[in-house]
């Protein structure tokens, strides 16, 4: 099945779900560009990547035209997240707790979206998971480089283990026969529901240097 084909195919739900991810994602990374005093390019460019860094690896993957290629409304929407960034900066920046919103939400349904868009292809599961988590933490990673941090979902705290586990649950409640709407549902509410436990409680994943040479850390830092 060609990427025009899974384009047609999706159904307005999974249309309206890879749009808002979209506008959630740009959102989040020119919102930190933002705090980095990035210019309107820069912080549009960091917002874009971060929009369709995910989306575009696992078409790549998956042997497809990117889906931001295919339709011009996946631009429309990242040019809509900086007009929301400029008229609404003050108010972004300063609530530290806007970002993980946006980022959390755009998560889930980019993680929906990746699973759905790659069982509609053939894969099975495991792959459908897997290209589930890219779509959603590789924009992620994209928006860390570009403005010199160190990539969220490499550091201790949990991020790309959301989108595992919210890729496990959809496919078990799938095994009960549930449509593929319910399926989704349950996929993002967990991933959100995880994301925002694992920040309130600064939830984390053991880290490879308590495990290392000590002297060896020394030598990169």
């Amino acid at each position: 099945m060609n990427s025009i084909n899974v384009i047609q195919q999706l159904t307005g739900f999974e249309y309206a779900l890879e749009i808002v991810a979209t506008l959630f994602y740009a959102i989040s990374g020119i919102r930190l560009a933002a705090v980095k005093r990035f210019d309107w390019f820069g912080a549009y460019s960091v917002g874009f990547v971060t929009a369709i860094g995910g989306g575009t690896m696992r078409d790549v993957f998956l042997g497809v035209n990117p889906f931001w290629m295919l339709d011009v409304w996946y631009c429309v929407a990242t040019v809509a997240a900086l007009a929301v960034v400029i008229l609404l900066r003050k108010y972004l920046v300063k609530i530290e707790g806007l970002y993980y919103i946006f980022d959390a939400f755009g998560l889930a349904l980019f993680v929906d979206v990746g699973i759905y868009k790659t069982l509609m292809m053939g894969f099975p599961m495991w792959v459908a998971i897997i290209m589930g988590t890219i779509t959603g933490a590789m924009g992620g990673v994209l928006r860390d480089v570009f403005i010199n941090e160190q990539p969220l979902v490499f550091r201790k705290e949990i991020y790309a283990t959301c989108c595992i586990a919210g890729g496990v649950l959809y496919w078990i409640v799938g095994l009960f026969g549930a449509s593929a709407i319910t399926q989704q549902i349950a996929c993002g509410v967990i991933i959100i529901a995880v994301r925002f436990f694992a920040v309130k409680h600064n939830w984390s994943m053991p880290a490879m240097t308590k495990y290392g040479d000590k002297n060896l850390e020394k030598d990169y830092q």
